[in-house]
């Protein structure tokens, strides 16, 4: 047992959902060659002049609005001064003083347990470049295709004990800015990244020790890992009587460890001050209430929907809203088939297992929603078998196509043949008198094995339905 208490801080930058960047016109799309999408706006080249993106400002009020924050009537722009090679101008456009959202909070459900987040702020930056670093030949590449692309930074108060506790809110946060559509989140791609400030103090304590800063953490995995590995070396460092220094580090996942990348600044190192070349926005009401009313429908407002109004398990609703392309999808179908508890049942059985065996995406699903409801209304108006749906359903994520097209072509519908089925239910029960002396006797369990044997050997050419009704005929004579 620990004789320290933790306490962390985040800050979690994500970038914005625009087709262009914030201060010019260049794409903000993820990726391309090198250097290919920015401009003299952009590299930072002297004589230039920043034109702030619209939407841009929309998205950070929405994500305001989604972390019940406060938003500013008034906010303003600063020049954060530091060196770095992916920096070009030498400084970052950003807000210090007067940032666009102040004072949220986010619930979270901890280990069954509910947890209120504050958020400190919300303000917008523009992202800085990329290094690429070429171990074999001692070189590193700067590519400032990500300058200048749109950034939202979270930071909260010192509220979390526990990496559970970091998990469950940056989970949180990646939903409701999906679901808001100013963000995808796609931690691979750098889209979302979290710095995590780690202190650690006696336990009984009023005082918080010397903090350190993670950088750049992009995995959920990485920073659970990353946060135990850094307590235990600020634990060491105690235990022996050292002291732990205030600084930046960073993380190599494949060591274990975190080794210190320069010391950590304070405010006032990075000597802010206000841009001149963009002036303050002072928001209307009207405008702020047009994009607070502009914002989708939110996850906790989905999973009300989908208890209250369609009558979903609220462990089944939570699973389905805790992937948005799911969730979307689950709407799509029920679009076309407003079975929403069929529905649910096969995305969360049938589909969700292909997803988990790795057979499936839905990054690169091959059908949608629309699709998956016709096999899902075959299935249930007893056009076609179980284990007929299963083997549609293989060829739609292998090739595509729709269900209907399928069942014609491999000749999978129901053909309901009541000679064959009483000639093969017929057989079933005269060649197992002993199950059949069971289910006359109250064993009502033995009833599935007729059934499997009765769809294995029919094949699809009878519906379950009278299967069911032939076999208890038969077994009450």
């Amino acid at each position: 047992m620990s004789a320290y208490f933790p306490t962390m801080g985040l800050e979690i930058h994500a970038e914005l959902l625009t087709k262009s960047k914030v201060f010019c016109t260049c794409s903000a799309e993820f990726g391309g060659t090198p250097n290919s999408r920015c401009c003299p706006v952009c590299s930072g080249l002297p004589g230039t002049l920043p034109v702030l993106n619209q939407k841009a400002v929309e998205y950070i009020i929405k994500a305001g609005y989604v972390m019940n924050c406060d938003i500013s009537r008034f906010t303003k722009w600063d020049r954060k001064n530091y060196f770095y090679p992916d920096l070009p101008k030498a400084y970052q456009i950003s807000q210090m003083p007067r940032p666009v959202c102040l004072s949220g909070k986010v619930n979270i459900k901890v280990n069954g347990e509910d947890k209120v987040i504050r958020i400190n702020r919300i303000h917008l930056e523009e992202d800085a470049g990329k290094l690429v670093h070429d171990d074999a030949r001692h070189l590193s590449y700067a590519d400032y295709n990500r300058c200048g692309v749109p950034l939202i930074e979270i930071v909260t108060e010192p509220d979390f004990h526990s990496a559970d506790e970091v998990i469950a809110f940056i989970e949180k946060i990646k939903l409701l800015l999906q679901y808001a559509g100013i963000c995808d989140c796609k931690m691979e791609q750098g889209s979302i990244r979290c710095d995590v400030n780690i202190s650690i103090a006696p336990k009984g304590s009023t005082e918080l020790g010397t903090r350190t800063e993670l950088k750049n953490l992009n995995s959920l995995k990485a920073i659970a890992k990353a946060i135990e590995v850094e307590i235990d070396r600020q634990e060491e460092l105690l235990e022996s009587g050292e002291r732990v220094i205030q600084q930046t580090r960073r993380f190599n996942e494949q060591l274990g460890e975190t080794t210190a990348m320069r010391s950590k600044e304070d405010a006032h190192d990075y000597r802010y001050f206000p841009d001149p070349d963009i002036p303050p926005i002072i928001f209307t009401e009207e405008e702020l209430e047009s994009i607070k009313n502009s914002i989708p429908e939110l996850p906790e407002q989905r999973v009300e929907r989908y208890v209250n109004e369609y009558g979903l398990k609220k462990a089944d609703a939570d699973i389905i809203v805790g992937d948005k392309k799911i969730c979307d999808f689950f709407d799509e179908a029920l679009a076309v088939y407003n079975n929403p508890k069929a529905v649910a049942n096969y995305i969360l059985g049938e589909l969700m297992n292909r997803i988990n065996r790795g057979e499936a995406d839905m990054e690169n699903l091959k059908f949608g929603g629309a699709d998956l409801a016709k096999l899902v209304e075959f299935m249930q108006t007893d056009k076609i078998s179980q284990a007929n749906a299963k083997a549609i359903l293989r060829e739609m994520i292998e090739n595509g196509g729709s269900a209907k097209d399928i069942a014609d072509r491999d000749d999978l519908w129901i053909k309901e043949d009541n000679d064959l089925l009483a000639k093969v239910v017929d057989e079933i029960i005269a060649n197992n008198p002993k199950p059949v002396e069971q289910y006359k006797n109250g064993d009502q369990k033995v009833f599935g094995f007729f059934m499997g044997q009765a769809n294995k050997a029919l094949k699809g050419a009878a519906s379950p339905k009278a299967i069911q009704e032939y076999i208890r005929k038969k077994l009450s004579e």
